[in-house]
């Protein structure tokens, strides 16, 4: 797996697991601040996206390769910052690992068995329609659904998401992701976010249409002495979006809390 890292090598580690369908990249911003502030950021590029090559794309394979990940730098005792798909990857990877995050960080992205996916995954979850979806996407579509999406998605952050869409395995691994997250999958996981007992702080954008803010407001009541910031002009791509109110935010609680 491919990743970009920020900081000294020394310093505790920050752990940073990226959205659909983003890579690395997103954490550019955090990263620099990361860094700045005396941490070592390191995220991957999860199978499939930025520069690592897919493999199987299923949820429970990317938690796998998340673990190989960690294992093979040798990153312990992390602070886990999660994003989207992140969420659901990286938080069933540390219920599987208790005592492998020493705080949690999550935005934009749910854990709950009894979500509902949105009309996007439905049609990606859907025999055929999903395959004429991955067949169909162009360069110029996915510029205009990107801009559409999020203020802070231009140039060189469309570039680097676009490396995801690069070959039909790459898009298979997409289809193959969606059609994994079936959310009763969750049912054994309740309360165990909660059980970790670290430091969490929940960030999510007030605008988001995949994932809404009241979920945000769900994890903040179940995970006791949690934090929650809002961003009321940001959407679903919070990081993006508002990238030095979310650089601050994330160095602030680590600040106070570790």
């Amino acid at each position: 797996m491919a990743y970009r890292e920020a900081g000294d090598a020394g310093a505790p580690v920050v752990l940073l697991v990226h959205g659909y369908p983003e890579s690395s990249y997103m954490w550019r911003d955090a990263m620099a601040a990361l860094g700045g502030a005396g941490w070592r950021a390191v995220a991957p590029d999860l199978p499939g996206y930025g520069d690592s090559e897919p493999g199987d794309g299923t949820w429970e394979a990317h938690v796998e390769s998340l673990e190989r990940f960690r294992a093979e730098l040798g990153l312990d005792d992390v602070v886990l910052v999660t994003h989207d798909w992140g969420v659901m990857i990286g938080l069933r990877w540390a219920c599987d690992h208790p005592g492998a995050a020493r705080a949690l960080v999550i935005s934009d992205g749910g854990f709950f068995a009894d979500r509902r996916w949105h009309d996007f995954a439905n049609t990606m979850r859907t025999e055929g329609e999903g395959e004429r979806l991955m067949e169909g996407f162009t360069r110029e579509g996915f510029d205009a659904l990107m801009e559409q999406s999020s203020r802070g998605i231009r140039g060189q952050a469309v570039d680097e998401y676009w490396k995801g869409f690069a070959s039909d395995e790459h898009r298979r691994g997409h289809l193959e992701l969606y059609r994994s997250g079936d959310f009763d999958k969750l049912e054994p996981y309740e309360g165990r976010v909660a059980a970790l007992g670290v430091p969490t702080l929940v960030v999510w954008g007030e605008g988001d249409r995949f994932a809404s803010p009241k979920m945000a407001r769900r994890f903040n009541d179940e995970i006791p002495g949690s934090e929650l910031v809002l961003f009321d002009d940001a959407g679903h791509f919070v990081w993006d979006d508002e990238p030095e109110g979310t650089s601050r935010a994330l160095i602030d609680f680590l600040s106070r809390r570790l």
